[in-house]
């Protein structure tokens, strides 16, 4: 019985009854599932994030909701296989679902552990760096990013209906935005049964995600300017989105990552027996095959030297002739169908516009590979003159073809790529800095990632096509002018960003981080006596000070072995605009720094792990003497409930009260817990 894919909505599973279209099997063009949206009250869902899952998730902390997504990602882990059966009708084939379902929840997991590590263990994000905007110093300016109080809209290509869904879903969860999520209706029956999966779990709050199910109906209507759009798709969908009233009426925030012309640059170095030659030809043929070219970043222009056109056309020739094309479930298939019949048709045409400036070399687009299904063998073109061609720098065939486009040299390569006007990935293949150098930055204003490869990274490369958690994902131009990912840049976009100004008493209190101007209480017990939840910050100690002497420096210097001039030798250090002698080491200072204000018996204080932002701001002379004022600037919770991190601002005084150095110190302190 043929399925009838469902809609999540207000955390009920809703089936349709009318308006139903079929969805077919890329194999063999059986109805696999049908769907439809009717029925569904778009406006009441939009409320029931913004009421239900909206609260829910911002009334957790960052560090939270980065534990719920870690659950969600093991959860998802020990219930996968049933994914894999289920995307074969899509036509890819087990190492595509690798990419689909295990790199989507491989974004998870790294969302999760980036929100442990690089977030606050609070429901706002404090951004580095103060402004100073009085004289004398009382009235003081920071930003701070918080939650978005709507919904985030996602709405999803069809090629990758896991990963694309999961890489949009993360960074939102871990932002505090709840989100509605509809897939492209060609493979909505694995994002649906994905979707199941979350769901049955528990683990996100309710009103966190729902699930659409066929078209969108006017759910656009109904978003304001606390509201996203993501959209990953064809630039004629963007279009239509990006200028629906509400969205620009709104200035709702919209994200786009859509097709683009990407390229794969050979150096002229890298001649045939190099290995960056063949690891060249390697990449473009899998990046043409891999999910039947059916990528937003797959290469669909190759950039080669005139001189070795020819070559590369002959070793791609070789490779994908005795390429293995058919039914996705066999170990032994290398390429899938494409995902449809229609896609396969739109494929036939593009290749169509292309043969108007390029001849095909390899391959025969009414070849479908594979007998039924929506088979079709790999097509290589070459324009024979593309500096005057234009279709081969706009027309996108979303399947396995890639154009073979010689250049002369490194500058009208970079001409001939910028033409694609903006892409989401290129990738150069050279062992000569110098046409890196040329290549990358010629590139760069046009694309979101560069790729450069040679024999020394390509072992661990992760190839050409494959977005990371930990880079922008995205691109200027054609590409949409978005970005995904990025790490915590991901996450942003789900934020405000806000000025506040105001004393540094009420700032350090309303982002619970000590900045400078603030209070700074002298407890009575020394703060490294006191555990992790009794420090309070701005909590301070000052120290006595301590005179260093020219012996101090001496010593230090035969102890360490830094015999530096500027500490040895007071000629030299007269010679040196920096210095108006002999003068003290930056780290002989850190060291008695270290000795004034520690205390040294054994209590909750743990550990010392690091030091941020040092700065060395006025040189200490022999008969200096140095104090320390150390202060409570922030605490975060760590990963284990034991102990928490403890960030200290250490500033350091000479005798005349200027500022000689100043540093973040990171410390590991108990928790009660813990005793």
């Amino acid at each position: 019985m043929t399925a009838i894919l469902q809609s999540y909505a207000e955390d009920r599973w809703t089936a349709p009854t009318e308006g139903l279209a079929d969805i077919a099997s890329a194999i063999d063009g059986r109805v696999v599932a049908r769907l439809s949206s009717r029925g569904l009250d778009f406006a009441a869902m939009v409320r029931h994030a913004r009421e239900v899952g909206g609260p829910a998730l911002r009334r957790l902390t960052f560090h939270q909701r980065a534990d719920l997504l870690k659950a969600l990602a093991l959860y998802l882990s020990e219930r996968k296989e049933p994914l894999y059966a289920l995307a074969a009708d899509t036509g890819a084939t087990r190492r595509d679902n690798l990419i689909d379902i295990d790199g989507g929840l491989g974004t998870i997991f790294a969302y999760a552990s980036r929100g442990r590590r690089e977030l606050p263990s609070e429901r706002f994000l404090l951004e580095d760096g103060v402004e100073r905007l009085s004289k004398g110093g009382s009235f003081i300016g920071v930003h701070v990013l918080t939650p978005l109080t709507g919904v985030a809209v996602h709405i999803n290509a069809f090629n990758f209906p896991c990963w694309g869904l999961l890489e949009k879903l993360a960074p939102a969860i871990l932002a505090g935005m709840p989100v509605i999520t509809k897939p492209a209706s060609a493979t909505a029956y694995v994002a649906e049964a994905l979707v199941k999966l979350i769901a049955d779990s528990g683990i996100l709050p309710a009103g966190a995600l729902q699930f659409v199910a066929g078209s969108a109906g006017d759910l656009l209507d109904h978003l304001t300017g606390q509201d996203l759009v993501a959209f990953t798709g064809s630039i004629e969908t963007s279009e239509k989105l990006r200028n629906h009233p509400a969205i620009s009426r709104n200035a709702v925030r919209f994200v786009a990552e859509r097709d683009s012309l990407n390229a794969a640059v050979l150096g002229p170095d890298a001649t045939p027996g190099t290995p960056e030659f063949d690891l060249f030809v390697k990449e473009v043929v899998r990046e043409m095959t891999a999910k039947a070219g059916q990528k937003c970043t797959a290469i669909r222009r190759i950039l080669v030297p005139r001189a070795l056109e020819n070559d590369v056309i002959a070793a791609l020739s070789q490779k994908l002739s005795g390429l293995a094309i058919g039914d996705p479930r066999q170990e032994s298939t290398r390429m899938g169908p494409l995902v449809s019949i229609a896609q396969r048709d739109d494929v036939r045409a593009r290749i169509a516009e292309l043969t108007t400036e390029a001849e095909i070399v390899v391959g025969d687009p009414a070849n479908d590979g594979a007998p039924g299904g929506a088979f079709l063998a790999p097509v290589l073109l070459r324009c024979a003159d593309p500096a005057r061609a234009r279709k081969v720098h706009v027309v996108e065939a979303f399947g396995p073809v890639a154009t073979v486009i010689a250049y002369d040299d490194p500058d009208q390569a970079v001409e001939l790529v910028r033409r694609g006007e903006g892409s989401l990935v290129a990738s150069v293949f050279t062992h000569d800095d110098a046409v890196a150098d040329a290549l990358v930055f010629g590139l760069a204003p046009f694309h979101g990632r560069i790729l450069v490869v040679d024999r020394d990274c390509a072992g661990e490369s992760t190839g050409h096509g494959s977005p990371l958690p930990g880079l922008v994902h995205g691109g200027p131009g054609r590409a949409g002018g978005g970005e995904e990912l990025g790490g915590i840049r991901g996450v942003h976009h789900y934020l405000q960003r806000t000025a506040l100004q105001g004393s540094p008493a009420r700032l350090s209190a309303l982002t619970r981080t000590w900045l400078q101007g603030a209070p700074t209480p002298v407890p009575a017990t020394h703060p490294f006596r006191r555990n992790y939840e009794e420090l309070a910050v701005g909590e301070t100690v000052e120290t006595a000070a301590r005179t260093i002497t020219l012996a101090d420096i001496e010593h230090f210097a035969d102890f360490t072995g830094d015999a530096f001039y500027a500490h040895m030798d007071e000629e030299a250090a007269k010679a040196n605009p920096f210095f108006p002698g002999r003068v003290a080491h930056g780290y002989l200072i850190l060291s008695f720094a270290a000795g004034l204000f520690v205390d040294p018996a054994p209590g909750p204080l743990l550990a010392n792990y690091g030091l941020d932002s040092l700065r060395f701001l006025k040189p200490v002379s022999p008969g200096d003497s140095i104090r320390v004022r150390l202060t409570v600037k922030r605490k975060t919770a760590a990963r284990m409930p034991e102990y928490g991190e403890v960030r200290w601002d250490v500033e350091v005084f000479n005798q005349a009260d200027e500022t000689v150095a100043r540093y973040d110190l990171l410390t590991m302190s108990a928790r009660p817990s813990a005793a």
